[in-house]
Formats: structure tokens, sequence, C-alpha cells
């Protein structure tokens, strides 16, 4: 018996892996967390299966579901939103695994932010405007950011920021990024990216406080701030530039 974690995406049903996809058919058990996860993605699973929305439950009522899967030798697909690199309570659900002696595979997922960079048809690094992308929140009731994380020091490297779980702090990011990135840096609010309800809205740092105030969002909104939103005057990528040998480019054969 083995619970397989997987990526279910960020929302819209074909953004699951065939991997994921695969899975959840072949598991007669399904964990999924409602709140976040598209409902249409269960209708991978078998169609005797039991399925769990795990959104009202605590970690020792899924862990329970675990024992009980594992004693009847059902295996589980276990579904979180968007990827489970970040933020989907993946580490506890295995420390209580391992601790129980139950297998567990990961499979992931096309994470949030992705699925928001592909809404505004933006590349979130470009040559010589930002090279890194911060993938950050602030601090909930749910956990506390660590002491070093914050967007004041995220802002003074100039990369482009996802701020995640914080469109109810909105003016905060606003406040703590501006004397970084300047008031007419981008920025735009990407809400349930690739959900039928996706909503855009663009700004800059001076003015999406009041583009939100317009038209509320909640915290399944995501952040993006950094100059490459709107760059236009940037240097092409070497990566396809005749002039740039590389393993895949061959040179000319030397003369004999």
């Amino acid at each position: 018996m083995t619970v397989h974690f997987i990526g279910a995406g960020p929302g819209a049903p074909d953004l699951i892996t065939l991997r994921g996809r695969d899975l959840i058919a072949a598991c007669p058990v399904c964990l999924y967390a409602g709140s976040l996860v598209n409902a249409e993605i269960l209708a991978h699973c078998p169609p005797d299966a039991r399925i769990v929305n795990t959104a009202p439950m605590s970690l020792d009522e899924i862990a329970a579901e675990f024992e009980t899967a594992h004693a009847a030798g059902q295996d589980v697909a276990r579904l979180h939103s968007g990827d489970l690199s970040v933020w989907s309570a993946l580490g506890e659900q295995i420390r209580r695994l391992e601790a129980l002696g139950i297998a567990y595979t990961v499979t992931p997922g096309v994470p949030a932010f992705a699925a928001a960079s592909a809404a505004l048809a933006k590349e979130l690094t470009l040559p010589e405007v930002a090279q890194s992308v911060v993938l950050t929140r602030t601090s909930g009731r749910a956990s506390a950011m660590p002491e070093a994380e914050t967007l004041d020091a995220f802002g003074r490297t100039g990369a482009t920021l996802a701020v995640h779980l914080s469109i109810h702090v909105l003016d905060k990011v606003v406040a703590e990024l501006t004397p970084h990135y300047g008031a007419d840096c981008p920025a735009a609010v990407v809400y349930r990216a690739s959900w039928p309800e996706q909503r855009i809205v663009h700004g800059t740092l001076a003015t999406i406080e009041a583009e939100i105030a317009a038209q509320p969002m909640e915290r399944t909104a995501l952040i993006l701030v950094g100059k490459v939103l709107d760059a236009e005057e940037f240097r092409d990528s070497a990566l396809y530039d005749a002039g740039y040998q590389r393993r895949f480019r061959g040179r000319e054969p030397e003369a004999s």
C-alpha cells in the first residue's frame, strides 16, 4: 500500500500531469483538499472509490484515513492544489507516514505562479532585467514568516516577486516594496489562475491598491511585482543567438 501525493495543479482540470491522472485512476481511495482542488479532477477516480474532502479535517484525522487505507491494503491518491514543493503541508504528512511505516510517492504539479505567468503571457525572467523569481508570502495565522524572510529583504534584490496568500494585506506589500522598486513599478494580481472565474488586474505599486479596492478579491489571488511585467526594451537571450555556440549547435568543422 502506498500514499501518492499528487500536485493537482492550479485549478483547470486539464492542468494535471499524466502521471497524476493515472495515479488517481488507479487508487481506490482519494483524499483531496476540497477548498482548493477543482472537484472536476475527481472524475478520474475509479467509480467505486472512497473520496474524502480533507478541507474540514485535522492532521490527526487525515493520518487516521491513511492508517485505515493501509490496514485495507488500499493505495491512496492524496491531492493538493498547485505543486507540492511549496505551502502544501506535505512535510508534516510525510513525517506521520514515516512514523507509521507507510510508503509514499510524490508527483509534482503545475504551481500557481506558473499559471499566473501564463495568464499574463509574461516571462518572469528577462535578460538584464531580472533573472530570479522569489516565491514568498506574508505572515498569517497558519504560519509566521522566519525573521529574515521579509518583503523588504527580498525587495532589495530587485527580483521578480510572486507574493502568495497576501491579498488581504496588499497595503503592507505595497508599502514594503515601493522603496525598492519605485511607485511606477508594474504589478499584477491574478485571481484563481486557470479557473473559469479567473480575473487579472494590472497596475503599478502606486495604483494597484485602488484597482483591487474597486473589484475585491479573496485569498486565492497571487500578487506579482517586477520590472519584467512591462519590459519591452531588453536584450535577446544568447540561447538562440546565431553566434552562440553550444552543445546542440555544432561549430563549423576546422579546415584540415
